[in-house]
């Protein structure tokens, strides 16, 4: 029996208005429901702490208006008599129809979940932002893979074949955009391996900047000057980087010179007095300080300290206040800084 042969037009119209009737009070019902359901969550989110009620209300809210009518058609065609192939067809439509929400639900709801994770954990676990482009993709990826293999697996094709089908078709793919599939595989690389993460600071050749972005192609860092710089994720794995943002301490070594007019009894207090400029400042650890040399106009001396956090600007602000407090000791002793100077040695000769 065919839609054709089914006594539709023989059903009086009772029956029409009453499915009719069912299936627009199923749809109101539905949105109203929903609605509600997420303007309640969402009030009750903004009084507590957790973040999973505001991920459930965004699940709730990818709910699609057509999906609501599909669900609407079927439960309004259960009490019309149709024939087994129309029954069949509205169920099948409404199964898809589930499955693709399905995939909209998963799709919003591993969206937010993201969001939170990465929320929480910037400022604790840099790494962990960093992984969550890759896992978000992949997990996208796996959800409309499964939405596509159970819809074509629902309409009768045979999956298993297709599949099969898919395969060869992806490694003809797969040659034809190697450079791409190169690019993917490097930032899962970086992603498992982590040789740097957002913020760092790296050096590549001669090129520096903050790691601003990590995607599946390319990587993104913002030059000290403002600009951003745009590398492949192959290329830059196949660099030499300097990752500075993995420095635990960092090490500063300066030359001071004085002249050669000096005392030699100041000349053994100098390492002394740079050393209590040294010592003086916080989150420093004082190494060495030594007479090093003799310059073309200078004694020159050699000072190596560590700074104990690797942030540049603190280094900066440190070095600044023992330049200053080295001067402040200088003066106090009448000890004169060098410079470029030239002696000039005339000799009367008498015939």
């Amino acid at each position: 029996m065919t839609f054709f042969d089914t006594p539709i037009m023989s059903m009086p119209l009772s029956r029409w208005l009453v499915a009719t009737a069912v299936g627009l009070g199923t749809f109101v019902l539905l949105r109203f429901v929903t609605r509600w359901l997420v303007r309640r969550i969402t009030r009750a989110a903004a009084s507590t702490d957790t973040p999973w009620d505001d991920v459930l209300a965004d699940v709730l809210g990818a709910t699609n208006a057509l999906f609501m009518l599909v669900v609407a058609v079927f439960v309004a065609t259960r009490g019309l008599e149709l024939s087994s192939s129309v029954h069949g067809l509205v169920s099948r439509v409404t199964v898809i129809a589930l499955i693709v929400q399905g995939g909209l639900w998963v799709n919003r709801g591993l969206g937010a979940w993201l969001a939170v994770y990465r929320k929480l954990r910037l400022e604790d676990d840099r790494a962990a932002v960093t992984t969550l482009a890759a896992v978000g993709f992949l997990g996208r990826l796996a959800t409309w893979v499964v939405v596509l293999l159970l819809g074509l697996d629902n309409l009768g094709i045979d999956v298993t074949a297709l599949v099969a089908g898919l395969g060869v078709t992806g490694i003809a793919v797969a040659l034809a955009v190697q450079n791409i599939l190169g690019d993917l595989f490097a930032s899962l690389s970086i992603v498992l391996d982590k040789p740097f993460v957002i913020g760092d600071f790296l050096a590549v050749g001669d090129m520096m900047g903050s790691v601003e972005y990590v995607g599946l192609k390319t990587t993104r860092l913002r030059s000290l000057s403002g600009e951003q710089l745009v590398f492949s994720n192959s290329d830059l794995l196949g660099s030499r980087i300097r990752n500075f943002g993995r420095m635990a301490e960092r090490r500063a070594l300066f030359t001071i010179g004085v002249t050669y007019q000096t005392p030699r009894e100041k000349l053994e207090r100098i390492p002394q007095m740079i050393r209590e400029a040294v010592e003086a400042q916080p989150q420093t650890r004082f190494d060495r300080s030594h007479f090093a040399r003799y310059g073309d106009s200078a004694i020159t001396f050699e000072t190596v300290y560590y700074v104990t956090v690797p942030e540049y600007p603190v280094y900066m602000d440190i070095q600044q206040a023992i330049n200053l407090r080295i001067h402040e000791a200088f003066e106090r002793e009448g000890i004169e800084f060098a410079y470029p100077t030239q002696t000039v040695f005339l000799t009367k000769q008498t015939s």
